[in-house]
């Protein structure tokens, strides 16, 4: 700890500023995962609060709905800017292996073209997508701990192992690519695309499923919704990339431009879905609305309904389809910063917390039962003592 000045009064010592830690690199090391943690602007970090007089529920904005001291109940979340990318690229990633599959396992014979590009373009996005993760983790071997563990009731822990099995199968399938005629190498790789296919489904929208449990209460109050979200995302942004590499045949434009249709109108459906669950509370659906996610959010789906309305459009002019594809890729982006925001935003509002769960859309509503066992209404308002 700290060492001790003699002829200055000890308070006075323990408030002067420092680090965070009080640990004198003289008479102690600093090790374990907090070591390399600098905090640079302190009073930020650590903000010392003001003392008031008044009742804790009655103290802060927004009396009607009170809060301890108009303070935050949780945290945010101390993810780095680079994490939504991550959503985006492995979503993109998982989608584009799934199609793949499907095209094999269909009609690899005429499609061969579009089923190697789907095999690049998925071990490209897993391996980035690895890289985007182990940067917000600070350290390789903190992804391979996560590795240590199979639960399959933690998303964190399945997604982990989904991202790993798929960039797996993926990389094999694409080195089997270079074995030739050899058939059995060349059967393997099939597989591997099959399997990595299969993992590409989930990758799409563990993600979101991964927020959806977090105690953040716009990720929380979209949970139905947000995992379709993703997905559909996943889907557009997919076939929105494949759009922009010239066709090898017609077969193989159609079927890219089916695929990426389909993934444009879902995602567009899924984001009126995502904000009118998120508007069953006001508190809630309010930072989709004002401030930076909420500009997000309607660049979002102002740039996925362009891109869907220029794909519906007569002619096959190549720089309409080209304008729709990038279109398509940034509402897809701006989706998950907006989605990520937003959450941020949510945390630091006490009554996005309180407000939703004394209307019952708390632990009350996901017991999926119409009734409690006492005969009680399947939603209710949690009282308030004044």
């Amino acid at each position: 700890m700290r060492e001790i000045e003699e002829g200055t009064p000890l308070l006075e010592q323990l408030e002067r500023a420092s680090d965070g830690r009080n640990v004198n690199p003289e008479q102690g090391l600093l090790l374990g995962e907090g070591a390399a943690q600098q905090v640079k602007q302190l009073e930020i970090a650590h903000p010392v609060p003001k003392l008031l007089t008044t009742i804790p529920s009655r103290s802060g904005p927004g009396e009607e709905a009170p809060s301890y001291y108009g303070a935050p109940a949780i945290k945010s979340p101390v993810w780095l800017p680079t994490i939504p990318l991550y959503f985006f690229v492995g979503g993109m990633a998982g989608a584009t292996s799934a199609l793949g599959a499907a095209v094999e396992l269909l009609d690899g014979t005429r499609l061969a073209s579009l089923g190697r590009r789907c095999r690049w373009i998925g071990t490209l996005g897993d391996a980035a997508s690895s890289v985007l993760l182990i940067q917000d983790l600070g350290r390789p071997t903190r992804f391979l701990n996560m590795l240590r563990v199979f639960r399959p009731t933690s998303p964190m822990s399945m997604g982990a192992w989904v991202l790993a099995g798929s960039g797996a199968m993926n990389s094999a399938s694409v080195a089997a690519l270079f074995a030739g005629r050899i058939g059995v190498v060349r059967k393997l790789g099939n597989v591997a695309s099959l399997v990595g296919g299969a993992l590409g489904m989930p990758l799409a929208g563990y993600t979101a499923v991964l927020l959806s449990n977090s105690a953040v209460p716009v990720w929380q109050g979209t949970h139905r919704t947000l995992p379709l979200l993703f997905m559909a995302s996943s889907m557009a942004s997919a076939g929105s990339l494949l759009e922009l590499f010239p066709p090898k045949s017609e077969r193989e434009k159609k079927a890219v431009r089916r695929f990426g249709l389909i993934g444009k109108v879902a995602e567009l459906a899924a984001g009126f879905a995502v904000e009118r669950e998120a508007g069953r509370s006001e508190e809630i659906i309010r930072p989709l609305r004002q401030g930076m996610p909420g500009l997000l959010w309607k660049m979002a789906k102002t740039c996925g309904a362009a891109g869907l309305a220029l794909s519906l459009l007569p002619g096959r002019q190549r720089w309409k389809q080209l304008t729709a594809s990038v279109l398509t890729l940034t509402g897809a982006l701006a989706t998950r910063y907006a989605i990520y925001e937003a959450g941020k935003a949510s945390t630091k509002d006490p009554h996005a917390t309180f407000v939703p769960q004394r209307q019952g859309l708390g632990a009350a509503e996901v017991t999926q039962h119409p009734v409690a066992s006492d005969g009680k209404p399947f939603k209710f308002p949690l009282p308030v003592v004044r």
